[in-house]
């Protein structure tokens, strides 16, 4: 599955592509596949911190401007998303971009494992966040936004967020995105067609193989 994301993100041609992980069996998996992997410490509370230790080894001194944080779990993103997510930070008052889709599932409206973006309207394709959340909302008529975990960071963004210590939003809702809303960050979101399959269980791995084998055939 890892080499189906790392795949991805190679086809979205947007830079160096760096598998960050804890575990010795990843890497060697996707290096012989010819992919780059890199270790990071086991003990990292999110893949934001996990992803700024690897930046740190790989650019230690500091060519590298933005870094996108695809997760691992992804394997049927679309390679044309990754690079959407970079078309918020044009604007220099952002400091992250992350991408969302319109909710078309009626039971997705009040699923709390279905995070919603609450935002204003910046275009007819981009949200400036001011809200995420596992519950129902915004209230009232009008299109819901799944969030999809996926974030392009500037440099020093990413640096302050990780020093941040866990707001009181964050650990209430268990999204770490709050914590940088609550420190008065900017999150804008890039809106994309659909959501990707999220491999959390196993029939979802096993639906991920089907659509994966379908478009190889």
């Amino acid at each position: 599955m890892i080499v189906h994301v790392l795949r991805r993100a190679e086809e979205a041609r947007i830079g160096r592509v760096v598998i960050a992980t804890d575990a010795p069996e990843i890497a060697h998996a996707v290096k012989a596949l010819g992919g780059d992997a890199i270790m990071t410490r086991a003990d990292h509370p999110s893949g934001s911190d996990r992803i700024h230790e690897a930046l740190d080894a790989l650019d230690p001194s500091h060519q590298i401007d933005t870094i996108i944080n695809v997760q691992g779990d992804l394997p049927t993103i679309a390679p044309a998303d990754i690079r959407a997510v970079l078309g918020p930070l044009d604007d220099p008052a952002v400091d992250i971009a992350t991408l969302a889709a319109v909710i078309t599932k009626p039971d997705e409206h009040a699923n709390p494992n279905v995070v919603k973006v609450v935002g204003s309207s910046v275009s007819p394709t981009r949200l400036r966040a001011l809200y995420f959340t596992r519950a129902t909302a915004p209230s009232g008529d009008g299109p819901r936004y799944h969030h999809i975990g996926l974030y392009a960071y500037r440099r020093d963004a990413l640096a302050r967020f990780v020093a941040l210590p866990p707001s009181p939003l964050e650990l209430r809702e268990k999204l770490e995105q709050l914590r940088a809303l609550e420190a008065g960050m900017r999150i804008d979101v890039t809106v994309v067609d659909s959501v990707p399959l999220g491999v959390d269980t196993p029939h979802d791995l096993e639906t991920a193989r089907q659509i994966l084998a379908g478009k190889r055939s």
